[in-house]
């Protein structure tokens, strides 16, 4: 992460593999983000890179490309968990994990705004 200006960049994950796509909360106080220790995963942090939870924790598939609900409650992402790429939603804190489109064809690729 740096500064709006460009000045003080400072790493935020310092986990083996490969950790990727970042996108912050509504309120700005924590970021989700897809890290690959094994297959991806969806994980969250507080913004300072403090207190990293796997919210997904699925060891047979690949969880990727999180996007925040815009009042902060949900994270819908893509996972291959149910064998093509379908998008789910599941709540800020990992619970009530929701497939959203479960259609034979791939599904991907989330962008909420307001």
């Amino acid at each position: 992460m740096i500064d709006a200006d460009g000045s003080k960049p400072r790493r935020l994950t310092n986990r083996p593999g490969i950790d990727a796509f970042p996108v912050w909360s509504p309120d700005g106080s924590k970021i989700a983000y897809h890290s690959k220790p094994l297959l991806f995963a969806i994980f969250l942090m507080n913004a300072t890179g403090s207190d990293p939870v796997n919210l997904t924790n699925v060891r047979t598939s690949t969880d990727v490309h999180p996007a925040w609900s815009p009042d902060g409650a949900k994270i819908a992402f893509t996972s291959t968990r149910d064998g093509n790429s379908e998008i789910y939603v599941l709540n800020a804190d990992g619970t009530g994990v929701v497939n959203l489109t479960n259609q034979p064809e791939t599904n991907f690729s989330i962008l909420v705004r307001r």
